[in-house]
């Protein structure tokens, strides 16, 4: 596991060190993490991740950086940048991308020995209620089969928000992230 080399590398060995963040692909791929290095982990937060990732509302709103007419317009040219650079997203990544998450699963077994590793009280899932990539009645499973807000999981409900939360919902989403790492930074100490 190259990212377990990484972490042994800098140093990050200690209880409880490590904060992890995973949106969408990559939340799935920090679910194989916790098994290895459950007590290392502070927290991890899940989130889940054009017309299929964001709101509608959220694409024609102006762009808040105004570099470009509508959020959808920044979009658009993001896109457009990567599809420039050949060699940083090739169509062979896409499809193996997508392979990868269509054979992703995990049990409610598997789930449930994530929130014991890792200690439900340290997990944040956030799900945008219009989300069409990964519907928000998933997003309630995962939490659920983690153990539930009753043991300990938080779950953050992105109103009116699609699969983009990084995007769509970057300052409420920062301020969540800064929250959970506030917290389980405090449960280490203590």
């Amino acid at each position: 596991m190259d990212t377990l080399e990484l972490v042994d590398h800098v140093g990050w060995t200690l209880d409880r060190q490590l904060h992890v963040a995973g949106s969408s692909r990559t939340g799935l791929l920090f679910q194989g993490l916790t098994t290895p290095v459950g007590g290392m982990i502070a927290q991890e937060m899940l989130a889940e991740t054009k017309q299929r990732m964001f709101s509608s509302a959220w694409l024609d709103e102006p762009d808040a950086e105004g570099h470009f007419p509508t959020n959808g317009d920044r979009f658009a040219a993001q896109e457009l940048m990567k599809r420039r650079n050949a060699n940083g997203y090739t169509r062979k990544g896409f499809i193996m991308q997508a392979i990868a998450a269509g054979w992703h699963h995990k049990t409610a077994n598997q789930l449930a020995q994530v929130g014991d590793n890792v200690g439900r009280e340290r997990i944040q899932v956030m799900h945008g209620t219009v989300d069409q990539m990964i519907t928000f009645s998933h997003g309630q499973i995962l939490v659920e089969e983690l153990g539930g807000e009753e043991r300990g999981v938080t779950f953050i409900v992105a109103e009116g928000k699609g699969h983009g939360l990084q995007m769509e919902w970057r300052r409420s989403l920062t301020k969540a992230i800064a929250s959970l790492v506030e917290k389980t930074e405090a449960m280490t100490r203590s």
